[in-house]
């Protein structure tokens, strides 16, 4: 492809990287050229249903790790998502060379937080990784994520040509990519998002957080951005969501930059739905799910339900 047909091909994702910087460019296109087979699509890793238990749950608290907990356990505890003798693999958001206060990347305190969690029900290993946008050491650093988790006995992997197989994604639109294998060679996966404007799909949330599994020409995929977004959800169908609303970036998504964007919430949700978490958390930037396309085409593909209270929803103050 020569450059005039990439620039073609590319269109608003060029526009994008172009904002995000050289960088950024450049660790979102990593492409290894040689793989080994082709991987089938994954298991699922969702719970089985339970009635008696919400589908979605919010709490609020000034302690971020006391809002966690208390989310967590409204919606069954630890124990109904991590088993003794399971590997975990955690996906928080560290794509940008950015510090917490800035929340362009999930909380670093909420990701060690899950880590003691899960080691504490009995897992045998926990992974924490993610495909960044800028270098990879600057924003597992300077996120805060890699010494939080580390501290908190996780393994943390910045992914390298090794860590990347060929995998089948089934999608409409992702078919054959490369995935990092910790998301596909575990027992447990848990999305940990946090909430921001995207200026391209309106908001970043669960579902979209989803695109640091793959390596690849990723940008590529922003010139059909809500059908990525769902081939991915289908895709990976996490063990469980958690949101990360205690910082919420209201403009200038996906990166940020100025502490004047970021609005204070001190909130965290759990979900075993997708769409319904992804529902609840645009509401912190002031979107109806009505105005976000992924939403509507994650519940139109059957993924989840965009009227999160019909799963069972519930507040913890």
């Amino acid at each position: 492809m020569d450059r005039r047909d990439f620039i073609k091909k590319t269109g608003k994702a060029v526009a994008l990287a172009t904002v995000t910087g050289g960088t950024g460019l450049l660790f979102h296109n990593r492409v290894k050229s040689d793989y080994e087979a082709i991987i089938p699509k994954t298991k699922n890793f969702e719970v089985p249903f339970d009635a008696n238990l919400p589908g979605i749950t919010l709490a609020r608290n000034e302690d971020h790790l006391a809002a966690l907990n208390g989310s967590l356990d409204a919606i069954g505890g630890i124990k109904r998502f991590i088993k003794p003798g399971e590997r975990v693999t955690i996906k928080p958001n560290v794509g940008w060379d950015r510090v917490p206060e800035q929340a362009a990347n999930t909380n670093p305190e909420l990701v060690a937080e899950m880590v003691r969690l899960c080691l504490g029900a009995g897992a045998v290993e926990v992974i924490v990784t993610d495909v960044t946008c800028n270098d990879p050491r600057r924003c597992f650093l300077r996120s805060g994520i890699r010494k939080a988790a580390e501290e908190a006995g996780a393994k943390v992997i910045l992914p390298g040509d090794d860590d990347f197989v060929k995998t089948d994604l089934g999608g409409e639109l992702l078919t054959v990519w490369p995935v990092v294998k910790h998301f596909i060679d575990t027992d447990r996966l848990i999305n940990m998002p946090i909430v921001k404007q995207h200026s391209l799909s309106s908001c970043t949330i669960s579902m979209k957080n989803l695109y640091g599994i793959l390596g690849g020409r990723r940008n590529q995929l922003h010139q059909q951005i809500d059908q990525s977004i769902v081939d991915l959800a289908n895709f990976c169908r996490p063990t469980l969501t958690i949101v990360d609303a205690t910082r919420v970036l209201l403009r200038g998504g996906p990166q940020g930059g100025s502490l004047a964007d970021v609005a204070i919430e001190n909130s965290v949700i759990c979900s075993t739905d997708q769409v319904a978490a992804d529902s609840r958390g645009a509401e912190f930037l002031g979107l109806s799910a009505q105005q976000v396309s992924h939403i509507l085409l994650a519940e139109k593909s059957g993924l989840g339900a965009v009227d999160y209270r019909s799963i069972g929803y519930k507040e913890v103050v």
